[in-house]
């Protein structure tokens, strides 16, 4: 039985405390779980452009390597913080250090993460028992890595002129991006990254960059701080393991995940508008859905297909729920591979099977809100006082104090042990 419970949500939480290339000077707060929704979000592109030749249930086992293993390495980097990478590095290319680290993560992890299942505890130490694999998935993470940390050495390098490890650093990025030069859209990545140059895949992913600057509760002074990247990357996680305790099918939990990885984009465009301006001006949210829309297609969609990659523009829009009217409706792929809106019901019992690509609506939208219960609840813990916050519990609380989803997670039981 899967147990998703308060410590392990607050643990994935904790990757927005921790600071990066804090010992260089920078003009904004980077942050881990900024760089981690990054990071997954190129992989996820890579992962779709890197299937030639494989069956559907070939890719459907690659695309869940590659989410648990970001997800583990994730859970792995929340435990060690404060390693610099060359330190780390080191330790790595040094079998018995390496070792002795790695079981100290372990012992760390274990009383939050194995209460999620033995088979997802037995795969993440199986997936550490070696530092290094030649695995597909993996090396799309690897490459993944280097591309979403050698954004963030873009945006601190015009800010330390005389710090003598620069070119350093960029050249541990250039090469080793070039070490995956053979996988489909890394090349267009790095000279996006490293040249300056246009392409539509470097264009995408700068784009998602910028999601990192657009501040949640931006009037609401909060500490944490969040962006909408690092809000992203929390309820895809969110969303990944309430799919395991719901029972859903390989398909549904990669969808689920790769939805709240990418539900938020639209605020590129329209920013952070929140749930109660939403709410109580009738017209809005429908003005803002075709707003969104059409600037998706514009500036998204439309560029892609534009530049070969129909088939991302196609994924993408199924994540977001394009088809159906919202992200946070339950979708299927029909005969004719066409978006299907169903209901939960039919979701949690003859369509929670592959074939039908499967994809949660409430599900994601309570991963949704819980992310911004632990973003007010965490604040208000620290310190922070704030009528804004503390409705915004309170609201929470209440709307899914009965909630069940699929009758294995009851949300409001979950949101009482945030006493």
């Amino acid at each position: 039985m899967v147990s998703v419970r308060k410590n392990f949500l607050q643990l994935l939480f904790a990757g927005s405390f921790m600071k990066r290339w804090n010992d260089k000077h920078r003009s904004m707060e980077l942050v881990e779980v900024d760089k981690q929704a990054h990071k997954m979000v190129v992989a996820w592109m890579l992962g779709e452009l890197n299937t030639e030749g494989l069956s559907p249930a070939d890719k459907l086992a690659r695309d869940i390597d590659i989410v648990e293993g970001g997800l583990f390495e994730y859970l792995y980097r929340l435990v060690i913080t404060d390693i610099k990478p060359p330190v780390f590095y080191k330790i790595k290319a040094n079998p018995a250090h390496y070792r002795q680290l790695t079981a100290w993560v372990f012992e760390q992890l274990e009383p939050r993460v194995r209460e999620l299942g033995e088979d997802l505890w037995d795969r993440l130490r199986a997936y550490f028992a070696e530092p290094e694999s030649d695995a597909p998935a993996r090396r799309i993470l690897d490459a993944a890595h280097l591309y979403a940390s050698g954004w963030e050495y873009t945006l601190i390098k015009r800010d330390n002129p005389w710090d003598s490890e620069l070119l350093e650093i960029e050249s541990s990025f250039r090469d080793g991006l070039a070490r995956f030069a053979d996988l489909t859209g890394v090349p267009d990545l790095a000279a996006g990254l490293f040249e300056g140059k246009k392409t539509p895949l470097g264009d995408f992913a700068r784009l998602l960059g910028q999601l990192r600057f657009q501040t949640r509760w931006s009037q609401t002074p909060r500490i944490p701080e969040t962006s909408v990247l690092g809000h992203m990357f929390l309820v895809a996680a969110f969303a990944y393991f309430f799919s395991l305790a719901v029972d859903a099918c390989p398909a549904r939990r990669c969808n689920n995940f790769f939805s709240g990885l990418v539900h938020d984009m639209p605020e590129l465009l329209t920013r952070d508008i929140i749930s109660p301006v939403k709410q109580s001006v009738a017209p809005l949210a429908g003005m803002i859905k075709e707003y969104e829309n059409s600037e998706l297609e514009r500036r998204v969609f439309s560029v892609l297909r534009g530049g070969g990659y129909a088939g991302l523009s196609d994924r993408l829009a199924y994540f977001l729920g394009i088809d159906v009217g919202s992200e946070f409706y339950e979708a299927v792929r029909d005969a004719q591979g066409r978006a299907k809106r169903i209901t939960p019901e039919e979701l949690g019992g003859p369509c929670n099977r592959d074939s039908f690509d499967p994809k949660d609506g409430q599900l994601l939208k309570v991963c949704d809100s819980l992310a911004a219960f632990i973003e007010a609840y965490t604040a208000l813990r620290n310190g922070i006082t704030s009528d804004h916050l503390q409705r915004a519990v309170w609201r929470i609380r209440t709307q899914y104090a009965a909630t069940v989803l699929f009758g294995r997670v009851h949300v409001g039981a979950l949101l009482a042990d945030f006493d």
